[in-house]
């Protein structure tokens, strides 16, 4: 039986590849899930995905189930209790721009009837298919991640520069770029 090709970046590592081949790159327009994926990548900042995602479980615990409406009104006990988990990453400065985030979310929420409405405005509301042959060729940002990354903001968001702007619209579908050879490219 031949090996299903899957992008390079995810190759030999069970936890990757599950990830890959049943969430990176599906369409998102669940407000609860892009909150988690937007959290989960402030928090991947300076670090790699993977130590993340080894984490993400603990992240749900230590979150309230990425509640937006319970994080934002986290206590100053809460984050000292969340900077003590050494289940998560402890920068309490990214703990800290959680609570803001969230707070900052429910903002966008008001404005915008909902956040999926918002953040995909800025695709027209469809993913964007790249072409890649391989994953390395991936930007690090685009003029489009830089844009959305200063209307976040100029929102009150925190951490959430051009970069990671660009790997949350990866995760969760606004950008396709698995590789085309990748048996995802065509079912994402």
């Amino acid at each position: 039986m031949m090996e299903k090709h899957r992008c390079g970046w995810c190759v030999g590592d069970d936890l990757y590849e599950a990830y890959h081949d049943l969430e990176w790159g599906v369409p998102v327009k669940d407000d609860a899930t892009l909150f988690e994926f937007l959290i989960l990548e402030t928090f991947q900042a300076g670090l790699s995905w993977i130590t993340v995602l080894r984490k993400r479980e603990n992240f749900r615990n230590a979150f309230d189930g990425f509640d937006y409406n319970t994080i934002a009104n986290y206590t100053a006990s809460k984050l000292e209790e969340l900077a003590q988990d050494t289940g998560i990453i402890r920068n309490k400065l990214k703990i800290k721009a959680t609570v803001s985030n969230a707070q900052a979310f429910i903002k966008v929420q008001e404005e915008f009837g909902s956040f999926s409405n918002y953040i995909w405005g800025f695709v027209d509301g469809k993913p964007i298919k790249n072409q890649l042959s391989y994953y390395k060729d991936a930007p690090a940002n685009t003029p489009l991640s830089d844009a959305i990354s200063k209307d976040l903001k100029k929102r009150g968001f925190k951490f959430v520069g051009s970069t990671v702007i660009y790997a949350h619209m990866q995760a969760t579908g606004m950008i396709n770029d698995h590789e085309v050879q990748c048996f995802r490219y065509n079912e994402v």
